[in-house]
């Protein structure tokens, strides 16, 4: 994969200053970049979530593409009606992006996204992943890791692990899905311009740090989401044509092997505040396992 700095990233920006999202939301700052490598031939769909909240209210926007505001579960099916109605008017120049928080993906809109990456319906589906459902107050979702509390698990921290969602969207066949973090933009930049000139169903899961879901200081989103990614917490790789490459800092940390213990990053998020010792070693078995499992399928 190509690699890109700040510095070599194009100057043309799609999303003015002042956007309607919380202090510190890591969204803005990784849809800068996706909007920076598909350009303004982009028709974007989305649900209630976020990302409706930096849109902004009709007729106003800070964001300079075409937008459709869709219900919750049929972000995947909005996108499949947008691919069918360009392709009847002859209109075969502009790119579909659909995207939706993890609620919207992992839980009530897999039915949709499913039966569109099955038919390997022409769009690029991107779940952004705060790990619950932040916009309506921060509810526990299947994204959500365990050990951590949220509004509807207050008393007991969740016991159930995140669901690997990206295994289920590679059992769909895809050419070309990855996973990427608002922290890191030029890895952000590199993998939707390669999504773009792929057809068929692209899926991308983007980790995007949420201060006020996760409990910590708005300055610390960008060292939240490198320490994610340092911790292994958050693989940084992509998948083409069924060969895994992994790409950025987590290919650095296969080569060097080094990988920083998850404690580092649980402690500095009060959403975990309430984890025993015993669910931080499992936490941790969780993430040793899944980095081990990849690396073999790396070849690293």
């Amino acid at each position: 994969m190509t690699t890109t700095t700040i510095l070599d990233l194009p100057e043309q920006e799609y999303i003015e200053p002042g956007t309607r999202t919380c202090a510190g939301c890591g969204l803005p700052i990784a849809y800068r970049y996706i909007l920076k490598a598909l350009g303004p031939r982009t028709i974007m769909t989305h649900p209630a979530c976020c990302l409706t909240i930096l849109h902004g209210i009709y007729p106003k926007t800070p964001v300079a593409i075409n937008a459709v505001n869709n219900t919750f579960a049929s972000t995947a099916a909005s996108a499949s009606g947008l691919v069918a109605g360009l392709k009847a008017t002859g209109q075969d120049d502009y790119t579909i992006l659909a995207m939706a928080g993890d609620g919207g993906t992992f839980d009530m809109g897999i039915q949709a996204l499913s039966g569109a990456a099955e038919r390997e319906t022409d769009f690029i589906y991107v779940c952004y992943d705060n790990e619950a459902y932040m916009n309506t107050g921060v509810q526990r979702s299947s994204a959500t890791p365990s050990g951590a509390t949220t509004t509807t698990t207050a008393v007991i921290p969740k016991e159930q692990p995140k669901k690997d969602f990206l295994q289920i969207m590679e059992a769909h066949h895809l050419p070309y899905l990855a996973s990427a973090c608002s922290s890191y933009p030029g890895d952000i930049f590199n993998k939707f311009i390669k999504a773009k000139s792929i057809k068929g169903t692209r899926f991308i899961h983007l980790s995007v740090p949420c201060p006020a879901g996760w409990a910590f200081p708005t300055k610390d989103t960008i060292k939240i989401g490198r320490l994610a990614v340092e911790t292994g917490v958050v693989m940084l790789y992509e998948v083409e044509d069924g060969v895994l490459r992994l790409t950025g800092k987590t290919l650095n940390m296969a080569r060097s092997g080094r990988k920083r213990s998850v404690e580092e990053y649980l402690q500095l998020q009060g959403r975990f505040r309430k984890m025993t010792a015993e669910q931080i070693v499992d936490f941790q078995r969780q993430v040793d396992d899944r980095w081990e499992h990849l690396l073999k399928r790396a070849d690293v």
